[in-house]
């Protein structure tokens, strides 16, 4: 039977701040994609559609009870596993990378998708045999082992910055979690053993953009190219901005990718200082809020969710502004309801769905 409480308990702070986001990186699009002739549907409308679809999504995870997802973390992770196999074997290439499965009338990025099923996996899995006076390595090696292959198909295609994402999500999830003291030290020194190793399994363009973040004059006109742009648009943006539709980076094309990866560059030039703090607040508001959700949950289940949705909002926040403004390499990270992009819409706003749900079935217990 339907429960009344079900509806007055609905998290419409969360849904509005989501959609207030979303709005501003739709005008986004419009002022920067506007002026392009495209085939079909224009660009800004495009992502009206997918943001649609995605609170479609969203509202369709509020439905049912999210315990049911405890159920299905291994169906999922082993479905998405399969499709992170069939990318290597079929999936579309676009400048360079194979990421994407053609179904004709949509590219499926499967792992924009492994991101919620990583966390509903770790959430049953901490929620079930995690210690909670803190997790040593004996009880870590099934989820690093659940992460070790996807991780290494995603960084194959190549989409480093997903891979990284991945990796931090999880990390996020395994530390909430709770470590030992001891466990804590064999993985930092581990981490930094990979750091270092890991410099040589890179290929070489993904070595040029470490090397043009540390110093991104050394190639002004190529691999510098981006971050250079992207810092001058920002900067010149001043206080409150040069005007909507009315900034020179954006218009006159010097900004390169300024839909996907560098859309914020756009948004801080166009409306300064000021509009990028509102931004920002709106997306502090949102993290802050999802912290909240976990803390009110009411299960362990529900918690590790919470926390790990809530993660992969932020490390996505955090590592696309690092990147526009020259603190982090160019990794290719879109920014969380605002950068243009179907897939990954609908992978936010289906995590949303889930805090959704979390919030509004936090007082059934």
């Amino acid at each position: 039977m339907f429960d009344r409480r079900l509806v007055t308990h609905f998290d419409w702070v969360l849904l509005l701040l989501v959609l207030l986001v979303a709005g501003l990186g739709i005008l986004n699009l419009y002022s920067t994609t506007s002026g392009w002739a495209p085939a079909g549907l224009p660009i800004y409308l495009k992502q009206l559609v997918w943001c649609g679809f995605g609170l479609v999504i969203a509202m369709t995870f509020c439905t049912f009870d999210y315990r049911h997802l405890e159920y299905l973390g291994f169906f999922l992770y082993g479905i998405t596993l399969a499709l992170l196999l069939l990318v290597m074997l079929v999936g579309k290439t676009t400048m360079g990378a194979t990421r994407w499965i053609d179904f004709g009338f949509f590219n499926l990025q499967p792992s924009e998708v492994f991101k919620i099923v990583v966390i509903i996996t770790l959430a049953r899995y901490f929620s079930e045999k995690g210690d909670l006076r803190g997790n040593d390595l004996f009880l870590l090696l099934l989820p690093f082992g659940l992460l070790i292959v996807p991780v290494l198909l995603i960084a194959r295609q190549p989409d480093l910055g997903t891979a990284l994402l991945v990796m931090f999500i999880a990390l996020t999830v395994i530390l909430f979690a709770g470590l030992r003291r001891q466990t804590l030290t064999v993985l930092a020194f581990a981490g930094m053993a990979a750091i270092v190793g890991g410099w040589f399994l890179l290929r070489d363009y993904q070595k040029d953009r470490i090397r043009t973040f540390l110093d991104p004059e050394r190639d002004p006109l190529g691999a510098g190219y981006h971050i250079i742009q992207s810092k001058i648009a920002i900067g010149s943006g001043g206080f409150f901005g040069k005007g909507f539709m009315q900034g020179t980076q954006s218009q006159l094309s010097f900004l390169p990718e300024r839909h996907t990866d560098f859309a914020f560059s756009v948004f801080g030039e166009e409306w300064g200082f000021a509009g990028a703090l509102f931004l920002l607040a709106l997306y502090l508001l949102i993290i802050i809020w999802g912290i909240y959700i976990a803390r009110s949950a009411g299960d362990r289940f529900g918690m590790f969710l919470a926390v790990g949705v809530t993660a992969m909002l932020f490390w996505h926040i955090v590592v696309n502004l690092g990147m526009v403004i020259g603190l982090l390499p160019v990794v290719g990270v879109p920014l969380p309801l605002f950068s243009y992009g179907g897939t990954s819409m609908v992978t936010t706003m289906a995590g949303v769905g889930i805090l959704l749900n979390v919030s509004m079935r936090r007082f059934m217990f």
